[in-house]
This record gives structure tokens, C-alpha cells and sequence, in this order.
């Protein structure tokens, strides 16, 4: 199992790594719709939405994708523009519902079945989560450093939680989830931020910095709680198969969802 995990992260990584750099940002752009309607598959399921409503949601998902793609072209090319605030307030409307609406649904333990209600939550989630990889690859490296963030934080996160891990964050929602983890993945957040500053990131304030990224990692676990909580609801382990060991695509971008439309609206 081991080898298969290791086996499939490489080959997904490398892959992953390859088209954010090679290739260009409209053919990425179109690359990640793929990827976003196999975690819109994904979150159908676990919402236990019927056929009918499956095609729905993947509708609306790809028209959304679209509409969002031609907000970008023109703020990309003119952050002074209209469509430059109007993408910003997609992200910020994101922040907001990692913020406030995902803490309060799993603080209040919310086995929501409206069908309505998860349709949204899945477009909030997903969608923006798909702008803003799109946006970042106009600058491949600075996407790569922001996504090193969620990754370095959940691995010291696991690291830390296996080593040193005694008190449970989420015993009701994620028994493995310790308060030690979250405090590596602080830790290994701030060191980062701190290589970061005084090799690439020197331009920018320090403070800043370790503000941003200790923000994204908190994001990052409330993420992960979230879509832990959903399988949870569900009665699943894995939100799909896609990566043998790994599971789903969700199970792969939990925490980027909730990160990533933050690191768009600090970094863009």
C-alpha cells in the first residue's frame, strides 16, 4: 500500500507540476476543468444528489468555470478594471464562507440534506478553488510556493500529530487531527514563510508573510475538517477512487479549496 501511495503521488505530482509550468495559462485554465468535474462528481455523491441533480450541479459547474474564465481575461490583462474587483469578490465571497459559514457548519455538527444548500456550498467551494489555480499559473512559481504552504503545513501537521499528538482537535469529525498537529503546521508555516522572506520574498513584509501563510494553513485544516465532516454525513472514507491509496480528487484538494481563493485575493 505504501508503495502504491508513493507510486501515485509521484506520478500525479509530476504530472501536476509539469502542465503548471509548461503549459500555456488558457490551455491550463481548460486543463483544470478536468480535475474540477471530477471533485464536482465527487461532491454530488457525497451530498447524495440523484442523476438528475448530478447533471445539474456539473452543469452549473461548467458554465461557472466559463463565465469565470471570461472575468479573468480581461482583469488579468487589467487590474484596473471592472472585471478585476468583480474576480476579487469572488475570492473574497470564498474567504467569507471559510470564515464564517464552514467553521459555524461544523462547529453546530450540521447534517445538512437540503440538496439547494449543498449545490451552493459545492459552487462556493469548488469554483473559486478553480479561478484561483487558474489566475496563480500566470505566475507558476509564485503558485508553487503558495501551494508548498498547504503542503509543508499538512505534512508537519501529520508528522507532529503522530510523533507528539495526545489532544484531539475533532475527535467527532476527524479522530487523527490533533492540537500538536496544528501546532507543527504553524510552526512549519512560519519557518517557511521565514526562508521564503529572506530568499524570494524579501520584497514583501515580513509580516505579512507569516500573516498570510499562517492564515492559508488555518484555512488549509478548516478544509480538510470540512470535507472530513462530509464524508462523515455520507458514510464514506474516501470521497472517491481516482488515486489508488490516495482516494479522491477532494480527498487531494480539501485544503486548497479553503487556501487558495485566500492566497488569490493576498497575492493577485
Amino acid at each position: 500500500m505504501l508503495k502504491l501511495r508513493i507510486l501515485t503521488a509521484a506520478v500525479a505530482l509530476s504530472l501536476f507540476l509539469a502542465a503548471m509550468f509548461l503549459l500555456p495559462n488558457a490551455w491550463w485554465s481548460i486543463a483544470l476543468v478536468a480535475p474540477l468535474l471530477v471533485a464536482g462528481r465527487e461532491w454530488a455523491r457525497l451530498a447524495r444528489f440523484g442523476r438528475s441533480a448530478e447533471a445539474a450541479f456539473l452543469a452549473a459547474l461548467l458554465a461557472g468555470s466559463a463565465v469565470l474564465w471570461l472575468l479573468a481575461i480581461p482583469a488579468a490583462r487589467h487590474p484596473g478594471h471592472t472585471a478585476a474587483a468583480a474576480e476579487r469578490a469572488v475570492y473574497a465571497v470564498a474567504t467569507a464562507y471559510w470564515c464564517v459559514i464552514a467553521p459555524c457548519w461544523l462547529w453546530l455538527k450540521l447534517a445538512v440534506r437540503q440538496r439547494l444548500a449543498l449545490a451552493a456550498a459545492g459552487l462556493i467551494v469548488l469554483l473559486p478553488t478553480w479561478l484561483a489555480l487558474a489566475r496563480l499559473q500566470d505566475d507558476a512559481l509564485l503558485l508553487l510556493l503558495l501551494l508548498a504552504v498547504i503542503w509543508i503545513a499538512d505534512t508537519a501537521a501529520y508528522c507532529t500529530g503522530r510523533a507528539f499528538g495526545k489532544r484531539k482537535l475533532a475527535p467527532a469529525i476527524s479522530p487523527g487531527k490533533t492540537w500538536e498537529g496544528v501546532g507543527g503546521a504553524f510552526a512549519a508555516a512560519t519557518v517557511y514563510a521565514l526562508v521564503l522572506h529572506f530568499s524570494l520574498f524579501s520584497a514583501r513584509d515580513l509580516h505579512f508573510v507569516i500573516a498570510a501563510f499562517l492564515a492559508m494553513t488555518t484555512f488549509s485544516i478548516v478544509g480538510d475538517l470540512f470535507e472530513s465532516w462530509l464524508k462523515r454525513n455520507a458514510g464514506v472514507k474516501d470521497s472517491g477512487g481516482i488515486f489508488p491509496g490516495h482516494g479522491g480528487m477532494l480527498d487531494r484538494i480539501d485544503g486548497m479549496t479553503a487556501a487558495l481563493p485566500l492566497a488569490a485575493l493576498l497575492f493577485i
